[in-house]
């Protein structure tokens, strides 16, 4: 065989010459069109076929497809915060820190909008704040840690008024010595906080907030919570379990019953074909004797035709009324026994709505009881270019975080609502989570975005009534609802 062409059946000398030859014909092939060639014979037959994409994939390699369903245009967040763009986050933290712990701190929960007004307020010190800085700083004298000794070297009361809060709100900014912070420190103990910007005072809560947090009080808050929340879930899961059980139960019941109808229509059915054969025997035994009989009496029976028949005639009519009496009676047992049935299946129907809504009730028990052992508040999720997405419980809006932190907006209608859930695409890893998230929560979004815009819509209303007062009038004004957060009242405040 030749080893350069393949060719077998040759001898040892052709081969040889095959060799010589076939080398020479390669030595003289072109080189321009010697990698080509090998490829071609390398790799034909072997073209690598594309593999189908497993969905979901990084949303940033996520490409337009033909199969795509029709995507919303993602609609532009509003940025109409009244703090500059830098100090949202710290905004929205130290309120939702306010919000959720208001029962440990004995502090009166108040709106976003109302906080956020009050820090960008200047004249004068307001109640808001003042119950804000001093349930915080409360609590850090309860724990008895570092501020507490700072408090006791300076020789204070430990009890903290609407008068000598500045004092001991120094005495934090002392205490955590932050440069940046301490320069306030002349201006606060001069009585002008109100004229601090907003950069200032939502950097002091940010520290009180962060000082909060590490204190035993609220450890031990957070871990009895995060205790009871796992009871909870346990409690549910054997719910879960124990009502899994009992359908597994059930339906090992339903197939039993139905294997012993089977078996009892087979025996029906072979007993019926067992009573048919003895009639048609009997019917031929009877059929033989008549027979018998017939041939012989031919004679007496000709001769009493006339008077059998006159007999016969009220018997078929006997037995035709009793026919038509028994049918009535058995129609009427049909429609009681379909009758019974009708009720048995409604009766059936009540108890599976009741059961489904029975657990939904207490599906929506343990997550708001679950919810009401608050933790720490998560975002939704992130789109494609990783902005985040937050929702908090106490305001009806969704906040766009931007990956850099730099930028804040929020959407505030349902409008925007669905067109942002529209425009996610489930192919990404990152925009299918928080469309989940969205989809699970957005029935009591919606209800939160309702409430906001009732309120400002009745707010509106209200100022344009004030606006329309006739100064003729001389009954007291309207309070204007914009300006709720001057009469805030701190009504869970410690005696």
């Amino acid at each position: 065989m030749c080893k350069v062409s393949g060719k077998t059946n040759l001898t040892y000398e052709e081969a040889l010459l095959s060799e010589e030859r076939a080398t020479e014909k390669v030595h003289q092939f072109p080189k321009e069109l010697m990698e080509p060639a090998l490829q071609i014979i390398q790799y034909k037959g072997d073209e690598p076929v594309e593999e189908p994409i497993k969905y979901p994939i990084d949303d940033l390699l996520v490409q337009p497809d033909a199969d795509d369903p029709v995507f919303t245009d993602r609609p532009s967040p509003s940025r109409d915060f009244n703090v500059p763009m830098e100090c949202v986050g710290d905004l929205l933290m130290v309120w939702d820190f306010c919000s959720s712990f208001g029962r440990l701190l004995h502090l009166w929960p108040f709106s976003l909008e109302d906080f956020e007004n009050a820090i960008c307020h200047k004249k004068g010190n307001l109640v808001l704040l003042v119950e804000a800085h001093s349930a915080l700083l409360r609590l850090l004298i309860k724990d008895n840690g570092e501020y507490f000794s700072a408090v006791r070297e300076r020789n204070r009361k430990l009890k903290i008024t609407l008068i000598t809060w500045t004092e001991f709100l120094c005495d934090f900014l002392e205490m955590i010595n932050i440069p940046e912070l301490c320069a306030y420190v002349a201006t606060i103990k001069r009585g002008h906080y109100g004229l601090l910007d907003a950069h200032a005072k939502l950097g002091i809560f940010r520290e009180l907030v962060n000082h909060a947090l590490e204190t035993n009080i609220v450890r031990e808050k957070l871990d009895k919570f995060v205790e009871q929340r796992q009871a909870l879930g346990a409690t549910r899961r054997e719910e879960a379990l124990e009502e899994a059980r009992k359908k597994r139960k059930e339906k090992e019941r339903l197939r039993a019953e139905s294997d012993v109808d089977q078996v009892m229509d087979l025996e029906s059915k072979g007993s019926a074909s067992e009573n048919g054969n003895h009639i048609r025997q009997n019917g031929d035994i009877v059929k033989k004797r008549n027979g018998e009989i017939r041939s012989s009496r031919q004679d007496s029976a000709s001769e009493k035709s006339g008077s059998k028949q006159v007999d016969a005639a009220p018997k078929k009519m006997a037995r035709k009324q009793k026919v038509e009496v028994k049918v009535p009676t058995a129609n009427g047992n049909g429609k009681d026994l379909s009758e019974k049935e009708a009720l048995e299946r409604s009766r059936d129907d009540r108890k599976e709505v009741v059961g489904q809504s029975s657990k939904e009730r207490r599906r929506e028990y343990y997550e708001r009881e679950i919810e009401k052992r608050f933790i720490r508040t998560n975002s939704l999720g992130k789109d494609r270019n990783h902005n985040r997405y937050w929702w908090f419980q106490r305001d009806g809006r969704i906040f766009v975080e931007s990956s850099d932190s730099k930028q804040w907006g929020y959407y505030s209608s349902k409008e925007e609502l669905y067109l942002l859930t529209g425009s996610l695409n489930c192919k990404g890893e990152r925009e299918r989570a928080l469309k989940k998230q969205l989809e699970k929560f957005i029935s009591r979004i919606c209800l939160e975005i309702e409430k906001r815009s009732k309120d400002l819509a009745q707010r509106v209303a209200l100022e344009e009534a004030v606006l329309r007062r006739s100064s003729r009038v001389r009954a007291p004004p309207r309070k204007n609802p914009a300006n709720a957060f001057l009469e805030y009242v701190n009504k869970w405040k410690e005696d």
